[in-house]
């Protein structure tokens, strides 16, 4: 059995932020792993204007996580999945004896509602929060929060949460990192043309798990 946490985003780009939030989760959790699932199309950010083509944002987090126990992934795209919970079910159905848990930026957490079917999702996978910074408390007040807070697991027990039942919440206390996407795109909004072709990152498209990629 595989410990495995699961980061889903547009990577667009990938950063140092993600790195060091995957490398503290990893320890954490006492995870053996992080896959990175690098969304083919966000459905809560259809329309966006700058969002950089899938091979450029999948290069970018294979290169971020060279030399870490951490793997970008193409399953979304491979598998035809739109939504997190269909990847996840896709995922635990294809490695049936890994345990999973989903990272979630606690910037994500106030929307969490509008996921499709976030209650079936955390039924699925238990979720550990990572700080963002000045999101603390727009997390805990989020709406969805009005369900799941009866989920909380204290942050001292992070690493027995293979022993939890889903739905399990636990908030992470985790330096937080201030590198933002958001921010990177707004100073280089070019920064996918000059990255080098998908071929060079990873060859197939996608990085090796064990036998295969995720």
């Amino acid at each position: 059995m595989a410990r495995i946490g699961l980061l889903g985003g547009s990577f667009n780009p990938a950063h140092r932020g993600h790195r060091r939030i995957s490398l503290e989760a990893m320890r954490a959790l006492g995870l053996d792993e992080v896959w990175w699932l690098v969304s083919p199309g966000n459905p809560l950010k259809h329309g966006s204007k700058d969002m950089a083509p899938f091979e450029a944002r999948l290069g970018s987090a294979t290169t971020m996580a060279r030399r870490a126990p951490i793997r970008a992934s193409d399953f979304e795209a491979r598998e035809g999945t739109r939504f997190t919970i269909d990847t996840v079910r896709g995922l635990k159905q294809r490695y049936p004896n890994d345990r999973f848990i989903w990272l979630l930026g606690s910037d994500t957490l106030p929307n969490f509602h509008k996921w499709r079917d976030y209650r079936g999702l955390a039924r699925q996978v238990p979720i550990a929060v990572i700080r963002r910074p000045g999101y603390d408390s727009a997390a805990h007040a989020a709406r969805a929060m009005g369900w799941l807070r009866r989920f909380v697991h204290p942050s001292s027990q992070a690493r027995y949460w293979t022993e939890w039942s889903a739905p399990a919440i636990i908030f992470l206390r985790l330096p937080p990192d201030p590198t933002s996407a958001t921010a990177i795109r707004a100073q280089d909004p070019s920064w996918y043309r000059r990255s080098p072709p998908l071929a060079a990152h990873c060859g197939r498209g996608h990085a090796p798990v064990r036998q295969e990629s995720p």
